[in-house]
Order: structure tokens, then C-alpha cells, then sequence
């Protein structure tokens, strides 16, 4: 299928590996041009190299914390007029609430919140003047199923505030053909799953192995997802084609979320 956005443009945050990189090259494949962003310059220039050696699209990297405000000022500034915005920020560390103090909150909330709907604000109404936009905002599974990640509090409450100010905004936007909808990711092999998967196994006095032999027969697919899925899942929801689906909150976990709705 023809997604219908080649030479549009679109910025991809936390884009140096994990989900953040796999959504940026499903975008590169479909002829989207990408300004990228991520901490760790040397990571990020050479996703950056690899995306323009496998897709020939024009790839701007632009290193640095996207969490602070000189971070987000320096991505608009590349980038004004993008046509697609991927939000994502890596999660707050694991830990239990009850233990959870507020310089922690305050961390979570500014990465995992204020970050995504500042820059949708920087960006949104000149995507409403030109008639196209498409926002994607990168949370977590757990937004849905809090109880089967306990330990993961921090991200749960900050992405879900961030979920209710997408949910206002889709609707303010949704007739000016721009979409924000939300992708909520299970467990991908990344190295951000990696870690909390030592952390568990940590916290239960059990090997990796076990505790990742555990998990995936939670999961009804039985195994991990591959980010290349969720990529793909990502540029879909950016397409032409995709401009009816607004305000939603779409999880990609291989079946492990129980409910109905």
C-alpha cells in the first residue's frame, strides 16, 4: 500500500534506537524526510547515516535532551513546519510508588507528559493551517493494564496524563484532517525492556532467562514484539489514509491485554 506521504516531513524523537528508531525508518521507507533526535549524538548520527544509506531520504539529526525547554527550541527550530510528529521520551526508571519521591515525579512527568504536549502544541496549528497533520504519541501498555506492570508506576502516571490532553486535543483538530492518536507498545525486544526485565528478575531472586521465559508465556503470541511491527503500526496511523482515526489509544502487545475494550 501507497501510505501517501512522500516528501512530507515528520520528527522523530528518541529516535536513536529502540521503537523510536524503528518508527523513524518505516517513515524513510514510505519517502518521508525526518529530523531526528536523541541524546547521544554519536548513536543518533549513525542511525541517521543508516537511514539515508537504506532509503535515500533526507535525514537532519539534531542531538540533545528533547525533555528540556532548549532541547524542544532547538528540534522546532529545524524543523517548523513538520507534517508528522512521533513523541517518545524513554521511561521513568522501575520502582514502587510507595517509595516514589517528588523529584522523581516531577521527572517523569516532564519527560513522559509536558515534552509531547509541548512540542503538539508547538506544531499543531500550522498543521491545521495546511489541512494535514498526524501526531503519534509513543506510551505504554501499561496505561491500560497498570496491574501487570506494577512496578512501572512513574510511567503509568505520567502517560496517562499525557493521554488525557491528547484525547482533548484530537477533537479540536479532527476537522482540520490532523490526527492524534496514541501507540501503547507491550514488550519489544528493546534495550529499555531489557533492563526493566533485569530489574523483575532482580526483584523475584530469579536468572534473566527465567524471568523472560515467564513473561513471554504471559503474552498469548509467545514472544516479544519485533520494533519493526511497531513501526509500521506508527507510519499506517501517519498516513493519508489513516485521517478517521483520531484520539485513539492502540495497544500492540500480541494479545496480552485481557479486556474487551
Amino acid at each position: 500500500m501507497d501510505l501517501g506521504i512522500k516528501g512530507r516531513t515528520a520528527i522523530v524523537c528518541a529516535a536513536s534506537k529502540g521503537l523510536g528508531k524503528a518508527c523513524a525508518f518505516a517513515l524513510a521507507r514510505e519517502g518521508v524526510n525526518l529530523v531526528i533526535n536523541a541524546r547521544t549524538e554519536n548513536e543518533l548520527n549513525k542511525t541517521a547515516d543508516e537511514i539515508r544509506a537504506q532509503t535515500g531520504v533526507t535525514v537532519t539529526a539534531i542531538a540533545g535532551d528533547v525533555t528540556t525547554e532548549k532541547g524542544q527550541d532547538r528540534l522546532i527550530a529545524a524543523c517548523p513546519n513538520a507534517d508528522i510528529l512521533v513523541n517518545n521520551a524513554g521511561g521513568p526508571p522501575p520502582g514502587d510508588l510507595r517509595t516514589t519521591d517528588r523529584e522523581a515525579w516531577l521527572k517523569a512527568i516532564e519527560a513522559n507528559m509536558l515534552t509531547p504536549i509541548l512540542l503538539t502544541r508547538a506544531l499543531i496549528g500550522g498543521m491545521a493551517d495546511r489541512k494535514f497533520g498526524r501526531v503519534v504519541n509513543i506510551t505504554s501498555a501499561a496505561v491500560k493494564a497498570a496491574g501487570a506492570y506494577a512496578m512501572l508506576g512513574l510511567s503509568v502516571g505520567a502517560r496517562s496524563g499525557l493521554t488525557g490532553a491528547a484525547a482533548v486535543l484530537a477533537r479540536q483538530v479532527a476537522a482540520q484532517n490532523v490526527t492524534i492518536n496514541n501507540l501503547l507498545p507491550g514488550r519489544f525486544e528493546t534495550a529499555r525492556m531489557r533492563d526493566n526485565l533485569v530489574f523483575s528478575a532482580s526483584k523475584a531472586g530469579v536468572p534473566v532467562e527465567q524471568e523472560e521465559a515467564r513473561l513471554q508465556k504471559e503474552i498469548p503470541a509467545r514472544r516479544f514484539g519485533d520494533p519493526a511491527e511497531f513501526g509500521a503500526a506508527c507510519a499506517f496511523l501517519c498516513s493519508a489514509q489513516a485521517g478517521y482515526i483520531t484520539g485513539q489509544n492502540i495497544v500492540i502487545d500480541g494479545g496480552a491485554f485481557p479486556g474487551l475494550l
